[in-house]
């Protein structure tokens, strides 16, 4: 019998991927999104039920009507300079909107939750690469609204005997080539698709914003993982969830390559695959963005025999383009 789970945020980038993943692993997904950012048409599996997770109403009237056995949250606003300038909308949405998702999963009986974090939790790193242990410190908040989330999870763990896991993701790129999947934000701020429009002749130019990192070609580095890759480990969360219904087994994972690529070496891979060379222009550093964010992935190897299938800039570039 295939087992239910509620995909919150699921007509999004990575939330759409999720639904797909899941779906041909035999689960029943039905997704929950306002489809503010969302979008309809990405759900290509399950079915979508429309509705805000602060309408606690009608979260708990989808609950009641199909029992999920687990939920897996992608819902929230997630652009670091966003945050900064309008931090209202984001601890309504990515704090207030998921305590009320947990208080109708209580009074449910639903105890199995995966929650999509951030390596925005962290702020400046104060050595690399990132483990779990690492002070956290957001600088920004985007990142903040992730942490109360995750401090909250820990309590309802203790309490509720909630089973969750996180997942900090660090930069999320890439596509589902075969569904055609592929991120849709307007407008566009991650770095990668916003190189992928100007090669398409939807856009003349790139911003570069800030060269005065302390790195060694002034931009910030980053580490990036597949989307692909994320719903492998989000598989393997909902199976250590739903094998261990027992027994609690609340943990915690930073989710990336262990290698980081800096702006102008993303930039520099492009025009080489493409043979395109656009114009690049400067701009300001925009305020909350850490110089350096690389992850340690030994935890979620050890503990989720989880290990990137994609961890090359040039592979990751090659399969966009």
């Amino acid at each position: 019998m295939e087992k239910i789970i509620f995909i919150i945020g699921g007509a999004g980038y990575i939330g759409s991927h999720m639904v797909k993943a899941a779906s041909l692993a035999n689960y029943k997904t039905i997704t929950i999104d306002n489809l503010s950012t969302g979008h309809a048409d990405a759900v290509l599996y399950g079915k979508l039920e429309i509705c805000d997770i602060r309408n606690k109403s009608k979260l708990d009237l989808l609950f009641k009507k199909y029992r999920p056995e687990a939920v897996v949250h992608f819902g929230a606003y997630s652009i670091v300079g966003e945050s900064v300038e309008d931090p209202l909308k984001y601890y309504d949405n990515n704090f207030y909107g998921t305590l009320k998702l947990l208080e109708v999963m209580i009074e449910n009986n639903c105890r199995n939750i995966i929650f999509s974090s951030t390596a925005a939790v962290f702020g400046n790193p104060e050595y690399l690469p990132i483990d779990e242990d690492h002070i956290k410190e957001p600088i920004n908040p985007y990142g903040q609204s992730k942490l109360m989330v995750e401090n909250i999870l820990k309590d309802f763990s203790r309490a509720y005997e909630l089973n969750y896991i996180v997942f900090r993701y660090f930069n999320a790129v890439g596509h589902d080539k075969e569904a055609g999947l592929e991120e849709r934000h307007d407008p566009e701020t991650h770095l990668f698709p916003i190189i992928m429009q100007i090669i398409k002749g939807q856009r003349k130019n790139l911003t570069i914003y800030g060269a005065d990192y302390d790195t060694d070609d002034g931009t910030c580095i980053r580490d990036y993982i597949h989307v692909e890759d994320l719903c492998i480990a989000h598989l393997k969360g909902l199976e250590a969830l739903l094998g261990n219904s027992n027994t609690i087994i609340s943990d915690d994972y930073n989710l990336g390559n262990g290698i980081g690529f800096s702006v102008k070496e993303v930039i520099t891979e492009f025009k080489r695959q493409t043979k395109v060379d656009f114009d690049v222009k400067q701009g300001r550093r925009r305020e909350g963005d850490p110089d350096i964010l690389i992850a340690s992935n030994d935890k979620a190897s050890t503990k989720l025999s989880f290990t990137p299938t994609m961890s090359d800039l040039r592979e990751i570039i090659k399969s966009l383009i």
